[in-house]
């Protein structure tokens, strides 16, 4: 998992060296960039494997730099903030972000973090390189196991690292409820097993990505409240 490339952006040169000395100690290759316009520049050079994107910088704030980052890579992201208030956190969920880290946080939570964030990825990259898995289909909706892609008739549509992993674990129990502890737990990590705003947001994102390629709007995922969610089984049309 180690020498993978991590991109730092935020505009304190102070945190900056914090947490680049730390992760380079534990043997990750680490980036740093003082904006969004510097990441823009020189993202093709650096090819991040996971990016730490402060919210509050001057100029391109972090949200805005994720909404821009998001229209051309969904590499992993986890965003920081000196701020608690939860309607950051949604706002960050909703744009894309993978993950929330609040300031000041510890070495312990920030690596426990990354290594999460980054192990759910890469695992996701070995799986579809290595798997001669099948595709699922419902409807007019295919996942497929094999190159962690989701279509719908011809066209993908695309999903983050995050939300595909969500994806495929509803495609793997298609007219199964799986309980929001259960996908917390597979997707995030067993410590987010009680932290519904990520798997609200995250649901929310794929149905709207899945509506935006419908002409019916067949509603693919459905709620069970208080329970969890299911992928169902919709006639081909």
């Amino acid at each position: 998992m180690k020498n993978q490339k991590i991109c730092i952006v935020d505009d304190e040169p102070k945190i900056l060296r914090f947490i680049s000395a730390n992760l380079k100690s534990i043997g990750y290759e680490v980036s740093t960039v003082s904006s969004g316009e510097e990441l823009f520049d020189k993202f093709d050079l650096i090819s991040p494997d996971l990016i730490l994107l402060d919210i509050m910088m001057p100029g391109q704030d972090g949200f805005y730099v994720l909404e821009k980052l998001r229209k051309f890579s969904n590499v992993p992201v986890i965003m920081l903030t000196a701020r608690s208030n939860a309607q950051d956190k949604v706002q960050g969920l909703n744009v894309g972000a993978d993950d929330y880290l609040t300031k000041p946080f510890s070495l312990d939570e920030l690596f426990a973090r990354v290594n999460a964030v980054l192990r759910r990825t890469q695992s996701s990259f070995a799986d579809a390189q290595t798997a001669e898995t099948p595709i699922i289909r419902t409807g007019v909706l295919a996942i497929d196991l094999g190159s962690k892609r989701c279509w719908i008739k011809d066209e993908e549509f695309k999903l983050t690292q995050t939300e595909y992993s969500v994806m495929e674990i509803l495609a793997l129990n298609l007219d199964k409820v799986v309980q929001h502890e259960v996908l917390l737990s597979e997707v995030w990590g067993p410590q987010y097993r009680d932290d519904i705003e990520y798997l609200r947001v995250g649901i929310a994102r794929i149905r709207r990505k899945i509506k935006e390629h419908l002409q019916n709007k067949e509603e693919y995922i459905a709620t069970y409240p208080g329970l969890g969610y299911m992928l169902r089984s919709i006639p081909q049309e």
